[in-house]
């Protein structure tokens, strides 16, 4: 399977890749940061308490659900105020574009494109007349 040896070949420079090693890092220090690990744990806590009481339906108490979606809130701020937070956000973007770029130039391969010239970066607006391609 050549294709096969070809994708892991692909898999192996992207753990390479700059915006990869950043994102490792960046999930490392999360995990480490004992005070970022609490306000996930409070985060979940607040969710499943909220939805046990939503599941009540007609009978969830409505001043209990405030709370708990005040508390959420509270905690969310807090969690995405923390650096590391932060640095992993703007890691896993970064990532996350390399992994959409590297997949639009496979899908337009895919479709018929030239390999070496098609460029995944236009936006696609959902209209297929308006690109051109072939591939739908």
């Amino acid at each position: 399977m050549e294709l096969e040896k070809l994708a892991r070949q692909l898999g192996a420079a992207i753990q390479e890749d700059a915006r990869y090693k950043a994102f490792m890092a960046a999930r490392d220090k999360n995990e480490k940061d004992e005070e970022l690990n609490e306000m996930m744990q409070k985060i979940q806590l607040v969710h499943m308490s909220y939805n046990h009481e939503a599941s009540k339906g007609e009978e969830a108490d409505q001043e209990k659900l405030q709370a708990y979606e005040k508390e959420f809130n509270e905690v969310y701020t807090q969690v995405m105020a923390n650096e590391n937070m932060r640095n992993f956000e703007i890691a896993r973007n970064d990532l996350d574009e390399l992994m959409k770029f590297l997949t639009g130039i496979i899908s337009m391969c895919a479709c018929g494109e030239d390999p070496e010239t098609c460029n995944p970066t236009h936006q696609c607006s959902g209209n297929c007349s308006s690109c051109g391609s072939d591939c739908h």
